[in-house]
């Protein structure tokens, strides 16, 4: 797939349809656009406008029918943005590509008009699984934090972030999160294996991070937020540190949240957990219960890797930490499909576990959706611990040739059209098996995304306000409906 290809949403004359009107804020409004963009299984179809929408007057549905029934005046949690991570892997396979590729994928991703939007990131603090080697920020014992320094990542992750910054349009959020303290600061001496922080150095890595930051701030990389760890219960072959419950809740109260009201940063948002969906309602029940360590938290990160098969993914854990704590967010942080097969790259599953996974996400109160890594070499890597997955992209680092999975496509139906700041609206369909959600943007569009993950056509009627409109939906199939 080349870049002129990715102008995946090029306008094709819309109908106009006058008489039609719905209502986004109380005022009645009338329908004059209605695009369908749809990716499908066995077709060329890949974001591909197909066509628009006709609506005619409503009429009572009938059971035997299958609807989406669409309520704009119903309005939820406001998005934040979507998009995944540069991590030092992504960044480094990245620099081994021809300029040309290097340029189609950046517009791949973050182009806004002929590309995905990409509208928020995540980077590594520090080294993760997907480093090429282990490594941190300062010498062994430096308490004072003299030696501080991210030279490290200058060479690839700094430039690569530069340039998603500059083909946003200069403006993404970007998430950063730590893999593990410096060996030395740990109770196991080791950057891998779990292991705990020392007591005796919380304020010392509460500062580290706040280092980062600054730094990552001076050097032109504006932070949005930072979780306290990433998998606080994961003792992994790789970078990785435990707390647990009540220990992250009081390294919020005592030391990482007052640190960063301190540095006069309170705006930078403060995720806790960043772990997977099981456990989630416990950890957020134990924070929430401490009016000091609550007050310093924007919401809850979470990943997705408790059930691997994508069957039982536990969307209600989200539903609950919502409900019980309204006024705190939650942000899929992290999500991958492991055991990296270079002869599956084209499988449809791998795109329709994100596209159920999004839907029924944002369904359930979350806020904004982080994918891990954009990009990843031929052999799913590079990664220092064998550990290998898919991403959106593989780039054969021999070739220079670009391979889009349909994760891609299928996370492209939501970043594409669902802007920073729109609102999630009430979405209901009469089937389980077809899979939608829908958000109201800031210009007054509404994005509907519906999934039909089945063997067969599933052909329904959108119903907004007193208006309907007949449907095709394709076997194995997304399609994002824009009206206007």
């Amino acid at each position: 797939m080349k870049a002129n290809l990715l102008g995946i949403c090029s306008i094709a004359a819309m109908c106009l349809f006058p008489s039609f009107g719905f209502s986004a804020s109380g005022v009645t409004k009338k329908i004059s656009k209605s695009t369908v963009y749809t990716t499908a299984e066995n077709t060329p179809l890949k974001i591909t406008q197909t066509g628009t929408l006709q609506f005619n007057q409503a009429k009572q549905p009938l059971e035997k029918e299958i609807w989406i029934f669409i309520d704009p005046a119903q309005k939820f949690q406001s998005i934040v943005g979507i998009g995944g991570a540069i991590t030092d892997a992504a960044a480094e396979t990245f620099a081994k590509l021809p300029e040309s590729a290097q340029k189609e994928l950046l517009t791949a991703f973050y182009d806004p008009k002929n590309g995905l939007g990409y509208s928020i990131v995540r980077t590594n603090i520090g080294s993760c699984d997907f480093s090429s080697d282990s490594y941190s920020y300062v010498a062994n014992n430096d308490e004072q934090l003299k030696t501080f320094s991210v030279s490290h990542d200058e060479k690839y992750k700094i430039p690569l972030l530069k340039k998603a910054i500059a083909t946003a349009g200069g403006k993404l959020p970007l998430f950063v999160s730590p893999w593990s303290p410096p060996a030395w600061m740990k109770d196991n001496n080791d950057l891998l294996h779990g292991g705990k922080l020392l007591p005796k150095y919380r304020q010392l890595w509460a500062n580290y991070l706040i280092k980062f930051i600054k730094t990552y701030e001076q050097k032109g990389m504006p932070v949005w937020g930072v979780s306290v760890q990433n998998e606080p219960m994961a003792v992994q072959t790789w970078e990785s540190c435990i707390f647990t419950a009540d220990e992250e809740r009081d390294f919020i109260k005592n030391f990482i949240g007052p640190t960063l009201e301190k540095s006069g940063m309170k705006n930078i948002k403060l995720l806790a957990w960043d772990h997977n969906r099981d456990l989630l309602y416990h950890r957020a029940s134990t924070i929430m219960a401490d009016p000091q360590a609550a007050k310093y938290i924007w919401g809850f990160g979470y990943h997705w890797y408790e059930t691997w098969s994508g069957s039982g993914m536990q969307f209600e854990n989200l539903k609950r930490v919502k409900e019980a704590f309204p006024s705190k967010n939650l942000l899929f942080s992290e999500g991958c499909i492991e055991k990296y097969d270079a002869s599956k790259t084209k499988e449809w599953w791998l795109g329709e576990r994100y596209g159920k996974a999004m839907i029924n996400d944002f369904n359930n109160g979350n806020s904004g959706w982080v994918d891990w890594n954009i990009l990843l070499d031929q052999n799913g890597g590079p990664n220092h611990v064998g550990n290998f997955c898919y991403a959106p992209v593989h780039a054969d680092t021999n070739t220079g040739k670009l391979t889009y999975t349909n994760i891609f496509y299928y996370q492209g139906h939501f970043s594409k059209f669902v802007k920073p700041g729109a609102k999630r609206i009430a979405c209901s369909t009469t089937r389980d098996q077809l899979l939608a959600t829908a958000f109201l943007n800031k210009d007054g569009k509404i994005v509907v995304i519906a999934m039909n993950p089945t063997d067969n056509p599933m052909d329904y009627n959108l119903f907004i306000e007193g208006v309907t409109a007949p449907v095709k939906c394709l076997p194995h199939s997304i399609s994002t409906l824009i009206i206007e």
